[in-house]
């Protein structure tokens, strides 16, 4: 779950992490009152949940609050990646002299949370690693001690932060590493981090993405969620609380387990063919909670033949066999599907499926190649 900036920037200030004063605005008498309380030059800056928001024209400088009013109007007409405009953020400007990239991430192969800097701040992260990864340095965090204030002031050296700021840049570092552990985040970070014309650091930007896994734990932040960052079909999956990435491919899946969904998509791959989606029904799956499964991933007008991989465990193969069939009754389609059932009550799971005329597969092997056979012939 991605947060916006305004969002990101209230957190990191819990942290002791510096940021410009200036609220957020649904409409554009809003900003002109908030650009008129700050009563200097302000910058006005799209909410939206993509980046390159600037070179789309939703990062605008106004020098008046008239003037604050008149591109928040414009802005909030605008919509920027297909992700309408809602909000915008009403910053006080930075005289800006250096910008820094400062982030944290979760480092899967190292098993911990890795610090990224970079004196590269200002442009996304991934053009930095592509283009001069010489640029990104990184410090691997031991999760028993947290990041050290040594490893914070080697960042600061290796990107060139003046000596008086040093000690500033490890509030920020160390707070921005506590910010990401106790939200629970997979990222947390800031770009640009700037040093302004006065010698000072302030985090002129913010992003923070949450682990969806955690936020059990969170209810807080789960409030903050924007809805128009999702599609229809992962809203509705996840409310039927499924596990729902929508793919490019036309072979739609539906699978109990998460590393079996993904077995399942490289088999299908393996045979030519390429996934819709990514689709995890978990365990214990019942007749409704597959139905609506069925329903989303019909809602995809590329998927051209559905495969079902369901290993009978908790899961029914008898249950899921009569949600397949229940969704079938309200969902008309003539979208083939292939079903491979193994494991608890999978005959009474075939019986059901043969006597609606579904295809059926032994292995996931000959239900991949069925499905792809089926996809190509729509």
């Amino acid at each position: 779950m991605k947060l916006h900036e305004y969002q990101s920037k209230a957190i990191f200030a819990n942290y002791n992490i510096p940021i410009p004063s200036g609220k957020v605005a649904s409409n554009a008498e809003e900003a002109r009152q908030i650009a008129a309380q700050i009563g200097k030059k302000v910058v006005i800056k799209s909410q939206v949940l993509v980046g390159g928001r600037g070179k789309a024209g939703g990062i605008k400088v106004a020098a008046t609050p008239n003037e604050a009013e008149q591109l928040a109007d414009q802005i909030l007409a605008m919509t920027i990646k297909g992700l309408p405009v809602r909000k915008v953020l009403v910053d006080e400007a930075i005289n800006i002299a250096k910008e820094i990239y400062l982030g944290v991430v979760v480092d899967r192969a190292a098993k911990c949370a890795t610090v990224m800097a970079s004196a590269a701040g200002g442009v996304e992260i991934e053009q930095v690693a592509r283009d001069t990864p010489e640029k990104i340095v990184r410090v691997q965090v031991d999760p028993a001690f947290g990041l050290q204030e040594f490893q914070a002031r080697d960042l600061a050296f290796a990107v060139g932060i003046d000596k008086a700021l040093v000690r500033d840049f490890v509030t920020i570092a160390t707070g921005l590493y506590r910010a990401f552990v106790a939200n629970d985040a997979s990222l947390a970070e800031i770009n640009p981090l700037v040093v302004t014309a006065e010698g000072k650091l302030i985090a002129a930007d913010g992003k923070i993405v949450l682990d969806d896994n955690a936020l059990f734990r969170h209810n807080d932040l789960e409030q903050l969620r924007d809805i128009d960052e999702e599609s229809p079909a992962e809203a509705r999956a996840r409310k039927a609380g499924l596990s729902y990435v929508k793919l490019d491919g036309n072979i739609g899946c539906m699978v109990n387990g998460a590393g079996l969904a993904m077995a399942t998509m490289d088999v299908i791959k393996f045979y030519g063919g390429e996934p819709a989606n990514f689709l995890d029904i978990g365990g214990g799956a019942k007749a409704d909670k597959v139905k609506a499964a069925l329903e989303i991933i019909l809602s995809d007008p590329n998927v051209k033949a559905v495969l079902f991989n369901i290993f009978g465990g908790i899961t029914r193969g008898d249950e899921v066999a009569r949600g397949i069939v229940d969704g079938l009754r309200e969902v008309k389609t003539k979208v083939p599907m292939v079903v491979r059932i193994v494991g608890t009550n999978a005959e009474e799971g075939r019986k059901i499926l043969a006597d609606a005329l579904m295809i059926t597969a032994a292995t996931l092997e000959e239900g991949a190649q069925k499905a792809v056979a089926a996809a190509q012939k729509q």
